[in-house]
């Protein structure tokens, strides 16, 4: 698992620093999302899996993602975060929606990717980015879209 979610952060900073801005669609999505599953590294837990049994999470009521060409972006009802701040990483197409996006001090950040076809969600947060030991939390959720056109 550990290998995995590493290769996966190669390949999402690769992407994201070759190309921060990329809206290719118009759409707009209202998900509810369903709480499945959590990774967690901190000094408690080393990339420890827990499932929604095990772990006390909220589902994702009502999750907009917005999308305009070229480059607008917006994602509402993931995190406070992510509701208060500018967007780093904007992608959306036909395909998934990629969104990143980091406090002043580049010392804390959320990320997010959204597949549409299969409705899976990934939600990274990453705390204490300048230190040795980040810690993560990386959440999975089944979405559904309750846009009937969309």
């Amino acid at each position: 698992m550990k290998k995995l979610i590493i290769v996966i952060s190669l390949f999402w900073f690769s992407y994201t620093n070759a190309q921060n801005t990329n809206v290719t669609i118009d759409s707009d999505l209202n998900l509810t999302c369903k709480f499945e599953k959590v990774i967690l590294k901190n000094p408690d837990h080393n990339f420890e899996t827990f499932s929604n049994n095990q772990v006390n999470r909220e589902d994702i009521n009502k999750l907009i993602i917005e999308s305009k060409i070229p480059n607008i972006l917006n994602v509402k009802n993931l995190s406070e975060f992510i509701d208060k701040i500018d967007l780093e990483v904007k992608i959306s197409n036909k395909d998934i929606v990629l969104i990143q996006a980091f406090d002043e001090e580049r010392n804390y950040s959320e990320s997010a990717v959204f597949t549409k076809k299969t409705g899976e969600l990934i939600h990274e947060i990453t705390i204490n980015i300048k230190q040795e030991e980040k810690e993560k939390d990386i959440s999975f959720y089944s979405c559904k879209n309750n846009n009937q056109d969309t």
